[in-house]
């Protein structure tokens, strides 16, 4: 039997503190021919913070673990029997059913492309109203006209003598209105 992604439903706050208990129990049972990777899909966030630049992560299904596993009553007990789990999301309570490949896919390239370049927490929309907070439009109400996540940067017009004028900031001088 091949070994295939389940998703575990634990309780929030909990998840790494699952991840981590799933593999020792693993380690401890002599199970690890049954067991894959185990993961909490996150991702690397960019925020400012106090005028600096910090990364922090951000969980993309809180409450939920990823388990790649043989499902057999071994290791489903294993898995049930951990502290702060829920149990399995998907089929029948006694026979959980595995998630698609092409959706276990989609999650692992979604967090590997999540630590190669962090995201911004906050994200801005072409026509968003945006107030700057720094630099020498502070305090000005402008429109969000182009967004480029890449640079951090944002192209918004900005009413100066009653004109809109289009300005380039970066993500920290802006906040959402």
């Amino acid at each position: 039997m091949s070994k295939r992604w389940y998703v575990v439903h634990a309780y929030s706050g909990f998840e790494k503190q699952v991840m981590r208990s799933l593999i020792e129990r693993v380690k401890m049972h002599g199970m690890e021919d049954s067991f894959g990777e185990i993961l909490v899909p996150t991702e690397e966030v960019v925020e400012m913070r106090d005028g600096k630049r910090r990364k922090s992560e951000r969980k993309f299904y809180p409450g939920y673990v990823l388990v790649e596993m043989e499902m057999d009553d071994a290791s489903w007990h294993l898995v049930n029997e951990t502290p702060r789990v829920m149990g399995f999301i998907g089929g029948t309570k006694e026979k959980p059913a595995p998630i698609t490949q092409k959706e276990a896919d989609a999650i692992l390239r979604r967090v590997q492309d999540g630590t190669d370049k962090p995201r911004p927490k906050t994200v801005f929309e072409p026509g968003q109203s945006v107030r700057v907070t720094d630099g020498p439009f502070a305090d000005f109400n402008g429109v969000v006209e182009e967004v480029n996540y890449d640079k951090s940067r944002l192209q918004v017009s900005v009413l100066i003598f009653g004109r809109a004028t289009p300005v380039e900031l970066e993500f920290a001088q802006v906040e959402k209105e």
